[in-house]
This record gives C-alpha cells, sequence and structure tokens, in this order.
C-alpha cells in the first residue's frame, strides 16, 4: 500500500470520528419542534410558524397549510360540520399499487381523501368550504375529490348557501384515467347550477394549483382570490419548458402573473384572509331587492311613521327620500351655482385640468368597504378602468370608474383614462355579476376616448365597446352614470348606456374631442375653440337636448381637497335614483331604458 493512500485513509476516519463526536456531544432536538423554510432554507420553531399563519417570519415564504388547519384559520370556532369524511374511492383502470398507495396516505395524515368537504360560519355567516390538501396525492382529483367537491356544491345550492373552495393541486389524478377527467365536467356543471341559482363561489388558489383542478372549478369562481406567489397554471412549469426548451420568465405562473392577466381578482395575504372572505359574504347577504321586498312588507304591516323609522333602521338606509324626488331634477337647483359666463370651450379646459378629481377620489367620498376586483377573465387587467364593490348607506353596489389619476405619474400608470378593450371586458364582466347578485351599477366617466392603437385594435377595441352597449340595454339591475371630465365619444358611452345619466356642471360629453372636430370638419384642428362652441358639448346643451338628466354644480376650482358639496348633492341624488330605480320591476326597468334611447 502507498504511504500517501494509508495517511489519507486515516484522516479520513479521523474527521468521520471527530464528527460523530461533534454530533454526540450536541443536544437533540425534538422531533417536530423545528420547520425549515423551503424558500430560504432556516430553521424555524413549529409553533412560531403556526403563529405567524404558516409564514416565515425571516423571508415572508409560505408554509403549505393542511385542509383542518385551514379551516381552523378561516371558520369560526366550534361552527365546522364536516360532510362526507367517510367517502373514499376505488380504483377504476385497475392501477397496481394504486389502493395501496392510498390506505398508505390514509393511515398517515388521517384523511380518507384529498379534499375536506363541510359547512361552517365565517363572522357568524354560513358558508360551505371545501379544502384541498396536497399530502394526499398533491391533492389530485379523482373520483372521490370530484363527488365530495360536487355534493357539496349541490348542498350549498338546495341550502342557497355560498361556497368558497381552496384549491391546491396537482391536476387529474393519472392512476384513476378517463374517470379522472370526468371530475372536471362533474364538478363545472355543478357550480353552473349553483350559479343559476343566483348564490356566491369564492375560489381561493393557493400553491399549487394546476392541471385538471385549474381547468375546472378553481378558475370558476364569481370572484377568485390567491395567495401571494402561488403556483398557478394549466401544465406545470417543467412540462412546458422541456416542451419548449428554454427556461421560463421569473414570476410565470404566479399568482401576481395571473393578476396582470386578467384571471385572478385579487392577491390576499394568509392573515387577512379571514376578514376578506368575511367581508365578501356580508356584502353578498343582502340584495336590493331583498330589502325593497321587506320595504313593501313593512309598509303593510306599519302605517304609523315611527314604524315607518324603525325599518329604515333595519335596512339600514340613510337615504333622505325627500330629496331630489324627479328624474329630470328641480331646474331652479340645476342652476344654482352654475357660472353662466363660461364658454364651452373654458368647460373643456376645466374638464382636462389634472387636479380634477379623479374616480377613485368619487369612490373614498361617496362609498364605504370598497373592494377592487381585477382583470377581465380574458387577457388582462386594465388600470385605466377601476371596479369592485362597495357600500352605499350600509348597501351593496358596484362600483365602476375610468381613472385618469391626478399627477402625470398617475396619468401614465393609468393611460390617461383611456382604456383597452380589456377596460372595457373587466367593466362588463363587473355588470354581469352586479345583475346576478341584484345590485346597482354606478359608473363614474372621465375619459378622452377609448385608447387608440394596434394592439387594442388586436384586441378588439370595436367589439369590447359595442358588446357592452348590447349588454346594458338589457342589464336586470339598475345603471347610474356620472360624467365628471370628459366624456369621449364611444369610449365613455360604453359605460354611459343605463337608466340616468348626469355631468358635473363643468363637465363635457361628445361624439369626438373638438380638436378632431375641427380636424375632420374643418381641416383645420386649431379651430378646436370654435368648434367646441358648434358642438354642443356642454352639461349644460345636453341638459336641454334631454341627453342626460342632472347638472352637478361645482365649486369654482374642484379639487379633491374641494369636492365635498359635489359629493354631498352627489349623495342625495344616488339615494332618489336608487330608491326609484330599485322599486322597478325588471320589465319596467328594461322598458324604461330602451324608451330612455328610442327618443334619440
Amino acid at each position: 500500500m502507498k504511504l500517501d493512500n494509508m495517511f489519507k485513509k486515516t484522516r479520513i476516519v479521523s474527521r468521520i470520528q471527530s464528527h460523530s463526536a461533534v454530533r454526540a456531544s450536541r443536544p437533540e432536538v425534538p422531533e417536530g419542534l423545528l420547520r425549515k423554510c423551503n424558500k430560504c432554507g432556516a430553521a424555524i420553531i413549529a409553533e412560531d410558524v403556526k403563529q405567524e399563519y404558516y409564514i416565515c417570519p425571516k423571508c415572508g415564504g409560505y408554509f403549505r397549510v393542511h385542509a383542518y388547519r385551514r379551516i381552523q384559520m378561516v371558520i369560526d370556532e366550534g361552527t365546522f360540520e364536516e360532510w362526507n369524511q367517510d367517502l373514499i374511492g376505488g380504483n377504476p383502470v385497475n392501477y397496481k399499487g394504486y389502493p395501496e398507495k392510498v390506505q398508505a396516505l390514509q393511515e398517515k395524515t388521517g384523511l380518507k381523501e384529498a379534499v375536506v368537504t363541510g359547512k361552517g360560519k365565517i363572522n357568524g355567516r354560513d358558508t360551505v368550504i371545501a379544502v384541498c390538501d396536497g399530502r394526499f396525492l398533491m391533492a389530485s382529483m379523482g373520483w372521490a375529490v370530484g363527488e365530495k367537491i360536487t355534493r357539496a356544491v349541490e348542498r350549498a345550492t338546495e341550502e342557497k348557501l355560498p361556497i368558497i373552495i381552496f384549491a391546491c393541486s396537482g391536476g387529474a389524478r393519472m392512476q384513476e384515467g378517463i374517470t379522472s377527467l370526468m371530475q372536471m365536467a362533474k364538478t363545472s356543471a355543478a357550480l353552473e347550477r349553483h350559479s343559476k341559482a343566483g348564490l356566491l363561489y369564492v375560489s381561493v388558489l393557493t400553491e399549487p394549483t394546476t392541471g385538471g383542478v385549474t381547468a375546472s372549478f378553481a378558475m370558476l369562481g364569481d370572484i377568485i382570490l390567491a395567495e401571494p406567489g402561488a403556483l398557478i397554471g394549466f401544465a406545470g412549469p417543467r412540462v412546458i419548458e422541456q416542451t419548449l426548451r428554454q427556461k421560463l420568465p421569473k414570476g410565470f405562473q404566479r399568482a401576481e402573473f395571473l393578476v396582470e392577466h386578467g384571471f385572478v381578482d385579487d392577491i390576499v395575504r394568509r392573515e387577512n384572509l379571514k376578514e376578506t372572505l368575511g367581508k365578501i359574504l356580508e356584502i353578498h347577504a343582502v340584495s336590493w331587492k331583498t330589502e325593497n321586498r321587506i320595504r313593501t312588507d313593512a309598509a303593510e304591516l306599519h302605517h304609523s311613521s315611527d314604524s315607518e323609522a324603525g325599518f329604515e333602521n333595519l335596512v339600514n338606509d340613510k337615504c333622505d327620500s325627500d330629496k331630489g324626488n324627479s328624474d329630470k331634477g328641480d331646474s331652479s337647483l340645476i342652476n344654482a351655482g352654475i357660472n353662466p359666463y363660461l364658454t364651452a370651450w373654458d368647460r373643456v379646459q376645466i374638464s382636462r385640468k389634472i387636479d380634477r378629481p379623479s374616480g377613485s377620489d368619487y369612490i373614498e367620498a361617496l362609498f364605504t368597504d370598497f373592494m377592487e376586483f381585477h382583470g377581465d377573465r380574458n387577457y388582462g387587467d386594465d388600470k385605466a378602468i377601476i371596479g369592485g364593490i362597495a357600500k352605499f348607506h350600509g348597501k351593496p353596489v358596484t362600483v365602476i370608474v375610468q381613472e385618469k389619476g391626478t399627477n402625470t405619474k398617475e396619468n401614465i400608470a393609468h393611460n390617461f383614462g383611456m382604456p383597452m378593450p380589456e377596460g372595457y371586458r373587466k367593466a362588463l364582466r363587473l355588470m354581469k355579476q352586479a345583475e346576478k347578485f341584484q345590485r346597482p351599477v354606478i359608473c363614474f366617466v372621465d375619459t378622452p376616448g377609448a385608447f387608440c392603437g394596434i394592439e387594442a385594435e388586436e384586441r378588439g377595441q370595436g367589439e369590447a365597446i359595442a358588446r357592452n352597449l348590447w349588454e346594458l340595454a338589457g342589464l336586470k339591475t339598475p345603471v347610474l352614470s356620472i360624467v365628471t371630465g370628459e366624456g369621449g365619444s364611444g369610449g365613455a358611452l360604453a359605460l354611459a348606456a343605463g337608466d340616468q345619466v348626469w355631468m358635473l356642471e363643468n363637465s363635457i360629453y361628445s361624439i369626438l374631442s373638438p380638436e378632431g372636430f375641427a380636424s375632420i370638419l374643418w381641416k383645420d384642428s386649431t379651430k378646436a375653440k370654435e368648434a367646441a362652441a358648434v358642438m354642443k358639448l356642454t352639461a349644460s346643451d345636453l341638459y336641454e337636448k334631454g341627453i342626460i338628466e342632472q347638472v352637478i354644480p361645482e365649486p369654482e376650482n374642484l379639487t379633491p381637497e374641494s369636492m365635498w358639496q359635489v359629493a354631498e348633492r352627489l349623495n342625495d341624488k344616488i339615494c332618489t335614483f336608487l330608491q326609484k330605480y330599485t322599486s322597478l320591476s325588471e320589465e319596467e326597468l328594461l322598458e324604461t331604458r330602451y324608451a330612455r334611447f328610442r327618443k334619440f
């Protein structure tokens, strides 16, 4: 034996003995005391992880959460009632070793299958819930998972309850073959019936949600939420990389990517999920139609003013029903405070001022508990249109605004209030959702016009606007539109084809800009001032022509700081509008709307 080899072996043995001695001298860590973060590799005390909602306190990485722990985090203590706990599947294609694998996982996890379903309360409100558990065959969907979810949805439909599903899955369960594929259709069909019954479905996407689950129940929610950074996609990233033979960009198929591309309403941090879900359930608990039925019943039972006041408190309706009772408005109020000396061009310039209140300023001034929802479920999210649900005097409404911003940086971020096709499609999605849940729609219009560009045409700008006009004609819920700045052509009309249109005193509403008018008809865009006078685009002009129903006076210099008077006037008038139009039958509502535009 060579001498150097002998010394080498001696050194190796010495190191092994030394390492063993050090390891033996270290105190043993009790099993289960520590959890390792897969994101940063840190060892965290398990109890600290639990207290932090299973979020790494060092890097913010998310640990995967077991189904029962998830239920503990969002369902009120002591209210959860589990359904179909013992339901298990078979082996439809006789896949070798599959029953043994399932049995081993049942013993290891204490679960019978990869999803837990049942009923509980969130902030005191009943809901059906289903939670996938990734420990069980990556929460893949076989017959039992599909059946449990379908039964939960069917029971939610029977009991007229909302359903919340926490998705976490590797996709279809390969070991069950075509039977697994059929679960995609089965769960989707059950959710379609639940939706037709006018009931709420909230989908919460967690790490990972892929394959056949993404392509079925996970992406069908009325509202789709996601945890930060969650992997969400149809094909897994490794499959895509192998197919394309290239590295995928950072952030691809993550929750933030899905929001940007219009498929997720919002990203919600885990510690805020219960609060967010509670707010969503609360705002969907009562519709205006329901309260109007209560109002009718109460009026029949109680005839005294004291009883009526009691009813007002019951439904939390703080609107003053004595203010502004006519559609057309009181002419003395219409003209009060309006400056008669401003020219049409003066008003054009005022309507474009960068420091006028933006759409989001009106949301903040008039509504409470606003929750913004993103995306058109088709291509992307458009920051030129902001929309979501809110409360107006305690009752639910859908609010949609065209957003310019109030400084150059915000103008650029919101594309100067010029929506893309996905913006109009997002607005339409929110309007259709409002129709389903019998919520009035209130739109704030402020746009130079729909964006004109190659990408807008590629994605169908004309079709998007036309589709909004078509759908608004038959939308079975009240729609109010308020022009607060510029009302530019079809880009404005796409949000202003409802039951009434109002304008602020110094806003404008026209077929196109004065510059465009002068350029097309007079071949001279410098004659915009003269064009403005000819076009009859001011609020007073349009009120006289019957194009709009109300003109709202403004202070001399309308800014977010001085808008309180405008907000007060709008508050009173919106109350009157909602009291009238929510009391109409669907037939009356649609006939009145049709007649409004038929007269032009």
